[in-house]
């Protein structure tokens, strides 16, 4: 190989560190940071209250964190899907519009 070869593999030097491209993705589809956030509160909200359960039995309240955590997830997934729908098929074709009349 020469030295003019490109290198595929990435360097330890690179620019984007982990924080970086964690808040580049955020920019990119902000709902994924809202999904793990609901995530996250819904599981420290069951681990808050697993003493507090009363008479529940632990695997029925189990269940119902984990219906909970997931139904965060699935929202904000969907919510980032309709964003992006909105985006890419109704707010770009109307910037064009407005771009090509302005010429």
């Amino acid at each position: 190989m020469s030295s003019s070869d490109v290198s595929l593999l990435p360097t330890l030097g690179q620019e984007d560190d982990q924080t970086s491209k964690l808040i580049r993705k955020s920019k990119e589809s902000p709902f994924v940071p809202i999904g793990i956030a609901g995530f996250a509160s819904v599981v420290a909200y069951g681990l808050f209250k697993l003493k507090a359960r009363g008479n529940k039995k632990m695997s029925v309240h189990l269940i119902h964190m984990r219906v909970a955590a997931q139904g965060c997830v699935v929202g904000a997934m969907t919510l980032g899907v309709l964003y992006s729908m909105f985006k890419e098929h109704f707010a770009k074709p109307r910037e064009e519009k407005n771009a090509f009349l302005h010429k």
